[in-house]
């Protein structure tokens, strides 16, 4: 027996998480994606998982190119997270936009809080996604931004104590 749809999703609209931008490339072609359901593994090795929606239109090249950059978006980006979220525009998701490429060759995009860029090593399918486990090769962060988190289908903020 599994649980009515919509209760499952009113339920999951209830985590707060930070939001990322999945990105990848192969030769001169580049896709990402927004992601919400991004989590650390392991410390040793350094590992993540990103859930990548099996519909989605960043799948095949990542699945090709076997390496990803999350890239953890800061508070100021959320016109970024929406544009990487739309469906239909991805051939045009990175138009104006310069990204430095990580060791892996995937893209980083700018102005992000973190970015951990990374090496496939699992891919497991579950349900409508596949979840992509990767290694991480190199990694940086900004001390002076604050995160991007979503929570009730909203953006927020946090609220200083």
């Amino acid at each position: 027996m599994s649980i009515d749809r919509q209760l499952y999703k009113s339920v999951l609209r209830h985590w707060a998480s930070g939001v990322t931008i999945i990105t990848t490339r192969v030769g001169d072609e580049i896709a990402g994606m927004t992601a919400s359901a991004f989590s650390s593994v392991s410390l040793d090795p350094p590992l993540v998982l990103a859930c990548i929606e099996k519909k989605a239109h960043t799948l095949p090249l990542l699945a090709k190119s076997g390496v990803f950059a999350v890239n953890v978006l800061a508070h100021d980006q959320r016109e970024l997270s929406d544009r990487f979220a739309t469906t239909g525009n991805e051939a045009q998701r990175f138009d104006g936009i310069v990204c430095r490429s990580g060791l892996t060759g995937a893209p980083w995009l700018p102005g992000t809080l973190a970015v951990l860029d990374c090496i496939v090593t699992a891919a497991h399918e579950a349900g409508d996604h596949v979840i992509y486990v990767g290694s991480v090769e190199a990694a940086e962060f900004s001390d002076s931004l604050e995160p991007l988190l979503h929570y009730d289908a909203r953006y927020r903020g946090l609220t200083p104590r």
